[in-house]
């Protein structure tokens, strides 16, 4: 067989393959379907369904009746088959009875992060595999690269996406070699102009759609009101505490290993009501997050009070004045190795071992020099500037240049 003869038969070959995409009924995703059927690929369309338990309300809008509308209409538009999948209870047990555990421990749960990793690469998954798929796609700003390894294996990487103002590959941090070997993520490599262009080129009902603001597939939620459902209002009291509390003015610089030096750097304050000054009431500290600042309804400071630290054994609220309050900074955080996910597990640090790299603690924040450190029992990462907001139940994720390789739930 000649050389181009077998290229024509792998490129053939390739273009037989079956992609599923979770068409959502925005425009990412409806351009991702457009782009692999112009590829050649064979294209299924699925929305998923993920909630309708009127137990619990999401939402007072039903935005999901209207994005699985848009989704059915672009389907047709594209000439692909189309479905409706409900994978509400799966949703539940996984994203929604999570959120409410984790809040009611006092920490605040990402359940973007979580649907990816529970519901569209595990469930959504699946289910497209069993249909018959190759690959299930995604309108995800991300891209996969492939190492080809001597042994003939292939490494997957999960790699930022080109439009570094819409990079999503923090939402997909807690995705596996698995999962990753069997994702197409056909956007991300253009711009949202350009995305958005396409669409409109071949007139997509969603070309000129605002962007989802809300959990995935389901759309915005008040949370306060969604977590009230199950977590009861509580009274209890909001403390001010001041910048020149004794907590913020440690000044210890010996220590005897590096180990030490960490634990450390990682250590909360603690705070007592003692510490600062009571400045009024709130309904419940399991509502709360450090870093808020709407919500509190507490006025008459110099600086806005943003919430510091939650107690939710004792139900109290501790708060600072002003974004630069020193009770909101920390150098370093800790990842138990329980909760530690490496993308690549082939450069997955051993014990004793460290790695330098670029670290984010939340979507969108800019990525921040970092040095991780394996510890028995876990791991820290150290950043070279504070933090504002560390916050436990949200994901750490490192990247080795424009790749991320590996993430943790914060402890």
């Amino acid at each position: 067989m000649s050389g181009l003869f077998r290229i024509f038969v792998a490129q053939f070959l390739k273009e037989m393959k079956k992609v599923v995409v979770g068409l959502s009924g925005g425009v990412d995703s409806s351009v991702a379907a457009y782009l692999l059927k112009q590829k050649g690929y064979e294209v299924i369309g699925l929305f998923m369904k993920n909630w309708h338990d009127d137990s619990v309300t999401i939402s007072e809008e039903c935005p999901w009746l209207e994005d699985s509308n848009d989704a059915l209409i672009v389907a047709e538009k594209l000439g692909i088959p189309f479905q409706t999948v409900d994978l509400s209870v799966q949703y539940k047990e996984r994203i929604v009875d999570y959120m409410f555990k984790e809040y009611e421990m006092g920490r605040t749960p990402n359940p973007d992060v979580l649907c990816n990793r529970e519901i569209k690469f595990d469930v959504f998954l699946k289910i497209a595999l069993q249909l018959g798929a190759d690959f299930v796609a995604t309108g995800h700003y991300c891209r996969k690269g492939i190492i080809k390894n001597t042994d003939g294996s292939e490494t997957y990487q999960l790699l930022a996406g080109a439009d570094n103002n819409k990079d999503q590959s923090y939402f997909l941090c807690q995705l596996s070699q698995d999962q990753l070997a069997k994702t197409l993520f056909p956007i991300g490599e253009l711009q949202k102009p350009e995305v958005r262009k396409i669409a409109a080129e071949n007139h997509l009902i969603t070309a000129d759609k605002k962007d989802s603001q809300g959990l995935c597939f389901i759309g915005k939620v008040r949370l306060p009101e969604f977590l009230q459902q199950k977590l009861k209002p509580k009274k209890g009291v909001i403390v001010e505490v001041p910048k020149q509390a004794e907590q913020f003015n440690r000044l210890k610089t010996k220590f005897e290993t590096k180990e030490e030096e960490l634990a450390y750097t990682a250590e909360k304050p603690i705070y007592q009501v003692a510490d600062g000054k009571v400045v009024g009431e709130h309904q419940g500290a399991h509502y709360f997050t450090k870093g808020q600042r709407k919500g509190l309804d507490v006025g008459g400071t110099k600086e806005p009070l943003f919430v510091i630290e939650t107690d939710v054994e004792e139900n109290i609220i501790y708060t600072g004045q002003g974004k630069n309050h020193p009770g909101l900074y920390r150098r370093t955080l800790f990842v138990t190795d329980s909760e530690i996910h490496w993308v690549r597990p082939d450069v997955a640090l051993k014990c004793d071992e460290q790695m330098i790299v670029m670290a984010r603690i939340r979507y969108r924040q800019a990525l921040e020099k970092a040095t991780l450190y394996k510890i028995d029992g876990g791991l820290y990462v150290d950043f070279e500037e504070k933090q504002s907001a560390i916050t436990e139940g949200q994901f750490v994720a490192w990247y080795l240049n424009d790749e991320l390789v590996g993430s943790g739930v914060i402890s």
